[in-house]
C-alpha cells in the first residue's frame, strides 16, 4: 500500500479522503493557495487584541532603526525578531480558534496548551525587545557618540 499523497510510477497520485466530507482532497492552484493563506492572515489580524500592542512596536522598532541608520545585518535582526513574535502570534491564534471550535467546556489540557502557546508568545516577545533593545541601545550610543 502506498502512503497518502505518493505518487506512483503510472503518474496516477493517492489521495487521502478530506476528514469532513469524505472526498478525495483536491489540489489547488497556487492562487488558491495565496487567497486562504492572506485570508487568515487578514482574519488573525482583525481577530486578535495582541496585534493591537505587536504591531506598532513593530513600527516603532522600524522608524528607530531607520533614523539610527542600522546596518544590514542589524535590519536582519531586527525583522526576523519582529517576524517570529508575529508568527507566534498567528500559531496562538490559530491553536485558540481551534480550541473554541471543538472544545465546548473547560478541559485542564486544552487550557494547558493553550497557556503554553501564550507563554510561546511571551517568550518570543522578551526576546524580540531584549534583541531590539541589544541592537538599537549599540546605534543609540554610535549616534550619540558615547563610543
Amino acid at each position: 500500500m502506498q502512503p497518502s499523497g505518493f505518487q506512483s510510477r503510472r503518474g496516477a497520485t493517492s489521495r487521502s479522503p478530506h476528514p469532513a466530507s469524505g472526498r478525495p482532497f483536491a489540489p489547488r492552484p497556487w492562487g488558491a493557495k495565496f487567497a486562504v493563506a492572506f485570508r487568515g492572515l487578514f482574519r488573525a489580524l482583525r481577530s486578535q487584541s495582541s496585534f493591537g500592542v505587536h504591531l506598532p512596536m513593530a513600527l516603532l522598532v522600524v522608524a528607530a532603526a531607520a533614523i539610527l541608520r542600522a546596518t544590514a545585518v542589524e535590519w536582519g535582526v531586527l525583522l526576523l525578531a519582529i517576524g517570529i513574535v508575529l508568527v507566534a502570534e498567528m500559531f496562538n491564534t490559530a491553536l485558540e480558534s481551534l480550541a473554541r471550535a471543538l472544545q465546548t467546556g473547560p478541559h485542564p489540557r486544552v487550557r494547558d496548551a493553550l497557556d503554553i502557546a501564550s507563554g510561546a508568545v511571551l517568550l518570543a516577545s522578551l526576546l524580540a525587545a531584549a534583541i531590539g533593545l541589544t541592537v538599537l541601545g549599540h546605534r543609540a550610543g554610535i549616534w550619540l557618540a558615547l563610543w
